[in-house]
């Protein structure tokens, strides 16, 4: 396991987590994921941890209401948030992460049907 340091565009919102060096990402294709061309690296909350920036944290909700995207109110980027799919991780934005991880497997998740 190692750590990584990730955050927003901006910087004001950061945040620290560990990770195997190797990891799975998936690749969703529900209507925000799609947009965003976002690559989630799952991490379990106790594995997180916001550094700073809480505070500037905006969430928003659509369809289910299960997943809570948080955004940055400076900068507009969502870094992580909490998925549907994974109740007991974050969803961590890999290209939101310094010297991120290796990517050892993509899946190809189909978040606008499953749910």
């Amino acid at each position: 396991m190692k750590e990584y340091i990730g955050g927003c565009h901006c910087g004001k919102v950061k945040y620290k987590f560990n990770s195997n060096e190797s990891v799975e990402i998936w690749k969703c294709n529900c209507s925000i994921c799609k947009m965003n061309d976002y690559e989630h690296l799952f991490i379990l909350h106790n594995d997180f941890k916001i550094l700073e920036g809480n505070n500037l944290l905006s969430e928003y909700s659509f369809d289910s209401k299960k997943a809570k995207h948080l955004f940055c109110m400076n900068c507009g980027i969502k870094s992580f948030y909490q998925p549907r799919s994974h109740p007991d991780s974050y969803s961590v934005n890999l290209r939101c992460v310094e010297g991120p991880p290796d990517i050892e497997n993509i899946v190809y998740f189909d978040g606008k049907n499953e749910y």
